[in-house]
């Protein structure tokens, strides 16, 4: 287990170096971060390297023991470079070229960029791919992130993309249904741009934009990662990747995530500033789910917070990104910047180059952390559920009130607050043979791998639980033709009618209910939750296990369907925690998973090996946590007798079956 930070040699005195080297042997800090956004420092005009200096730093970091990811700073490009060749400018959708004012204002697909870029990487990689120091290379910083280009080169190679795909200008026309209004191209020269990356056209065509960009992405990281591995074989390469949104520019990730090649997946963490509020936290650890997918090697926070986060926020972020395999937490950043867009991005030293609490706190996890390495760690999730994500679906759901990631998120934090590990699958890569439960929150757009890998994994004695605002459309975009879930109503025995709008049905409403708010009766349970709209779902074999009444008839809203060997479960609105929790229960309880730590809730557990267990308590008051043995505190050195309290935002980590002279503690 590693903590680290992100180091900027480029950017301080050099009479500064030895000097934060010495404070971070005392924080016990055994990484760091190097070269990220530094291209032109080691190439300040073309084809004249000056690495002399940086030679200096490694040998530095490597004389004090400290280990170096060494990014491969592809971005941003240098201005020397924009000037060679003003191709790869940014263009907005205006058609002006625009100044690199900011970092990664760079067309990534120009082919100019791409020659200087693995240029580079050729000359920083071969020289010290043998260093010492060398722990491994970082692939670009926040790959994707950056607007887009709408110049015509881009549009020229997105036309060649389309045909390289389609083939025909038929097969085009009938994917991007160019009849509607008017739009059909008869040369692929009238391929135009759209005008944003957001669903202001013809969704068709949006869709097939923005995976050209992806590929784009991809086609240079990759070419990035072979350039890598033919100067530096078998070194490891990870990334600063980010859990991007949809008003980010957002790629396919899991191409990368499924071959392997990044032998240390990473990103950078950021939970917020509130110790409180576990809603930055939550979904900071969707993320690295998002970047992880099913990778077995352990995940490397490459960045982490420091900023102005609440005493004790950090700590407590770092010992949750444990329960995903997390091994390292690399501080952004190691001093405040001088200059620059950053330069109130507070980091562990301040300005004057004084340590402040955050550099406390970073040492105290790298002391606590020296302590429990050796007991499981890094802890390698074994997940019997798993839910879906795809980029396809991500873009899809843009039409719909509510996104693919958001419903995602929810069902994550479902199965986060019930200690259970779990898994985002890709099901166009995923084999799903791990699993016995498949959550399936929203995902717009099924195509026909995905959709046989969800019927054989259901045939086979899996568990599906689907949402609403799944298998809308096809690969294309538009809505599939035959019944919904669209190549799968056979598997789920529903058909989907027309959704409802919540809002004006609810004028109808007899039982009180307004607005988005909906009465739902499953079971035994009643319960009152809320959406913009829910499904006409018409069983077709399906059992009805729960309605929605109080409008003007009951309307089926969850589904049961025995399909071969196991289950498929559609859900009529979109994960909404009141319903999920109460289905994702009976569902676990059928397929007889055991149960995470005994905790009370608020509290995040980890049952690393057959003897550590580790606690997270995420709330402001006194937890009382029970054991079924005796139990020795490897974090506060002391013994429990069956059981302890958790003090407010605290951390425990204990050995079970364990005893000692010190009196226990009792909750």
């Amino acid at each position: 287990m590693y903590v680290g930070a992100n180091y900027h040699p480029h950017d301080s005195n050099p009479k500064d170096w030895e000097r934060d080297i010495a404070l971070m042997v005392s924080a016990g800090i055994k990484v760091v971060r190097l070269g990220h956004l530094a291209w032109d420092s080691y190439e300040p005009e073309n084809g004249k390297f000056n690495f002399e200096w940086f030679d200096h730093v490694m040998d530095l970091m490597h004389n004090a023991g400290i280990g170096v990811i060494l990014d491969v700073a592809i971005r941003p490009a240098p201005l020397w470079l924009h000037r060679k060749h003003p191709t790869i400018d940014i263009t907005d959708s205006n058609g002006s070229r625009l100044y690199p004012n900011t970092r990664y204002m760079v067309d990534v697909g120009d082919p100019s960029f791409r020659e200087y870029a693995l240029r580079f990487t050729d000359k920083l990689t071969f020289r010290y791919a043998n260093h010492p120091a060398l722990m491994a290379f970082g692939i670009d910083n926040e790959p994707g992130d950056g607007p887009y280009s709408y110049s015509e080169s881009v549009r020229l190679r997105f036309a060649a993309w389309l045909q390289k795909k389609y083939g025909t200008l038929k097969d085009l026309n009938r994917a991007w249904a160019s009849q509607r209004w008017s739009r059909r191209i008869s040369d692929f020269d009238e391929i135009g741009l759209p005008r944003s990356g957001a669903l202001s056209g013809a969704p068709e065509r949006i869709i097939d934009f923005r995976r050209f960009v992806s590929d784009e992405i991809n086609d240079l990281l990759f070419a990035v990662m072979a350039q890598v591995e033919q100067n530096a074989p078998g070194v490891l390469l990870t990334t600063n990747a980010w859990y991007y949104k949809e008003d980010g520019r957002y790629f396919d990730y899991a191409e990368i995530a499924y071959t392997g090649k990044m032998g240390r997946p990473g990103m950078g963490f950021y939970p917020g500033n509130s110790l409180a509020d576990n809603d930055g936290l939550y979904e900071a650890l969707l993320g690295l789910a998002r970047i992880q997918f099913e990778s077995p090697t352990p995940f490397w926070c490459t960045e982490f917070t420091t900023m102005t986060a609440v005493p004790g926020s950090v700590r407590k972020s770092a010992y949750a990104s444990l329960i995903y395999g997390n091994q390292l937490v690399c501080g952004w950043t190691w001093q405040s910047m001088h200059g620059g867009e950053e330069q109130y991005l507070q980091g562990m030293l301040d300005w004057d180059g004084e340590p402040n609490r955050k550099y406390d706190e970073y040492r105290q996890i790298a002391t606590e952390f020296a302590e429990i390495e050796r007991f499981g760690f890094p802890y390698t999730p074994q997940a019997r559920i798993a839910l879906a994500f795809s980029f396809d679906s991500q873009l899809a759901s843009a039409s719909f009130p509510e996104k693919h990631d958001q419903q995602l998120q929810t069902c994550f934090s479902t199965v986060l607050e019930r200690n259970l590990d779990q898994r985002v699958v890709d099901l166009s890569r995923s084999t799903l043979s791990d699993y016995e439960i498949l959550i399936i929150p929203g995902a717009a757009l099924i195509d026909e791998v995905s959709a046989g890998r969800i019927r054989r994994f259901v045939a086979d004695g899996g568990t599906a639980i689907m949402t609403s605002y799944s298998a809308v459309v096809d690969p294309s975009g538009q809505v599939f033709d035959t019944p919904r879930p669209g190549l799968l109503a056979d598997v789920f025995g529903v058909r989907l009618g027309s959704f409802q709008e919540t809002e004006v049905l609810n004028e109808l409403a007899t039982g009180g209910t307004q607005g988005h708010d909906l009465d739902i009766v499953f079971g035994h349970l009643s319960i009152r939750t809320e959406a913009p709209r829910f499904d006409e779902v018409r069983p077709q074999g399906a059992a009805v296990v729960a309605s929605i009444s109080g409008l003007d008839r009951d309307y089926p809203v969850a589904t049961v369907n025995e399909f071969g060997k196991g289950r498929a479960v559609y859900l009529g609105i979109p994960a909404r925690r009141a319903l999920f929790d109460a289905i994702l229960d009976v569902e676990i309880l059928k397929k007889d998973i055991p149960q995470g730590p005994e905790v009370p809730p608020g509290v995040l557990a980890r049952r690393i090996d057959e003897t550590h267990v580790l606690y997270v308590n995420l709330e402001g008051v006194n937890k009382s946590v029970t054991t079924d043995a005796p139990s020795w505190s490897i974090l506060h050195n002391r013994g429990y007798a069956d059981g302890f309290v958790l003090a407010p935002f605290d951390v425990d980590f204990i050995e079970l079956n364990k005893t000692s002279d010190l009196a226990p503690e009792k909750p």
